[in-house]
């Protein structure tokens, strides 16, 4: 792909005339391989043949990688793919979180393997993957790669296609493919699919800002990413009762479970996201004196601290702070509380002897709670109190789908989606986006205010 040829026959030019416009495709073959370029005009064909001409004319080499005389191609060509992505990975690393951090190295990963010259005969794939995705493309660990990893990544480096694989329409197809394609040979989910894309197009975007590609390569237009749908799967969401069973068999639970108990009932109760869940402390919460009448509470909701891995954040700890998501740099949003939640609230920081300053929702040790153990508490809860069917089902498989169903429960008891919206930590688009489809219960009330508007006038009957 990275040589080029003076072996090139240029042919005429071919018409296909169409229902809706006619296509002037010019066509040469390099070293047996025909290559092809379509026009809307005769005159745009008959010059880039020309172009073609002229340069075999001159004793021009073409590129086996696009087509082209040597003279067309861009900075690519003296470019290696795997240098670029490394040299990307370290211009994204302070611009990202930790999350984002890992996508990129995993995107980065598949697209590296899919431009190597030849499958590695000397080392196993899962090991040249995990060099890559651990180390090559995680700029605070990549000096810690052990030397057999450091011996894995030079030999990619060596192996690896210039950045000119992305001027060739059919490798871009291939690259595509291998991105969206698990590693058991099936297709990967269309959202897995469509971040991909994306991670691809920022990198894409940065080579021709820095004038290695001409143009952004990736295709455009319809069909050109898959279809997703952000729509909440209204059979995820958790029916009272069921509910009720899952906290209470938390709650029973011998270690810890009067700490879990109150995180997940936070969760349900004022829908924050769990990342925003574990990062509360305990001023967050405003209880009103144990005397007043009105026993609801508030939430100041501020901070989140996803579980993103310590490879992948500043500092090498599990969880990174980070402001809220999608809001500006120190918002905050304050949620309504129950009585119930205040209540549970209230014993919670009693039995823990919780003070200002405290972390509300602790794990075993003492810091953060840990996903993995809110995950199994969940799933073990699940199990335990569901029937099998409802347990093989969607109905809260995740922690998430906790927050789905406060939201959906807002909507449906008839609150604004305004307010729903400033609670939840969303945009209104983006709330009646992803739980239009789970809003139910209004429809006969909604039948009588159609039917008080009237219609047309009754109809006088047949004879």
């Amino acid at each position: 792909m990275d040589g080029t040829t003076y072996k090139v026959k240029i042919w005429k030019i071919s018409v296909y005339k169409g229902k809706r416009k006619t296509t002037h495709t010019v066509r040469w073959e390099l070293d047996g391989k025909e290559w092809r370029a379509p026009f809307a005009t005769k005159p745009l064909a008959d010059a880039f043949r020309s172009e073609l001409v002229s340069a075999t004319r001159r004793g021009e080499a073409f590129s086996l990688a696009t087509g082209r005389p040597v003279s067309h191609q861009s900075g690519a060509s003296g470019v290696n793919w795997y240098d670029f992505a490394v040299q990307f990975t370290d211009a994204q690393w302070h611009r990202t979180g930790g999350n984002s951090r890992r996508t990129t190295s995993k995107v980065l990963t598949a697209t590296t393997i899919a431009m190597l010259r030849a499958q590695p005969a000397a080392f196993k794939p899962i090991d040249v993957r995990r060099a890559l995705r651990e180390f090559a493309f995680n700029t605070r660990r990549r000096e810690e790669a052990p030397p057999e990893v450091a011996t894995i990544l030079k030999w990619v480096e060596r192996n690896t296609l210039s950045v000119a694989a992305w001027e060739d329409s059919v490798k871009v197809e291939e690259i595509l493919h291998a991105v969206s394609t698990k590693l058991d040979g099936t297709r990967a989910a269309a959202w897995s699919a469509k971040r991909a894309r994306r991670v691809l197009n920022v990198a894409m975007e940065y080579a021709v800002k820095h004038r290695i590609l001409r143009a952004n390569p990736l295709p455009k237009g319809r069909g050109a990413t898959p279809k997703t749908s952000n729509a909440v799967d209204r059979r995820s969401l958790i029916h009272p009762h069921r509910m009720a069973r899952i906290l209470a068999h938390i709650r029973r639970r011998p270690r810890g479970g009067r700490r879990l108990h109150a995180y997940f009932a936070t969760i349900y109760y004022t829908g924050p996201r769990p990342e925003e869940a574990v990062a509360l402390y305990v001023e967050d919460f405003r209880l009103p004196p144990e005397d007043a009448e009105d026993q609801w509470c508030d939430v100041v909701i501020h901070t989140a601290e996803p579980e993103v891995g310590k490879n992948w954040t500043d500092d090498g700890t599990l969880h990174e702070e980070r402001d809220l998501k999608g809001r500006a740099e120190g918002d905050t949003r304050v949620v309504p509380g129950p009585p119930a939640l205040t209540k549970i609230i209230r014993a919670h920081i009693e039995a823990e002897g919780l003070k200002p300053g405290d972390r509300m929702f602790k794990g075993e040790k003492g810091g953060i709670i840990s996903g993995s153990v809110t995950r199994r508490a969940w799933g073990n809860a699940r199990k335990a109190e569901l029937t099998e069917r409802e347990y093989e089902s969607p109905m809260g498989k995740r922690i998430y789908d906790i927050r789905h169903t406060r939201l959906t429960k807002w909507l449906n008891d008839g609150i604004p989606p305004a307010q729903v919206a400033y609670w939840a930590g969303n945009s209104v688009p983006v709330l009646l986006a992803f739980y239009a489809g789970c809003i139910e219960g209004q429809l006969p009330d909604l039948k009588r205010r159609m039917d008080a508007q009237g219609d047309l006038p009754e109809l006088p009957g047949e004879d």
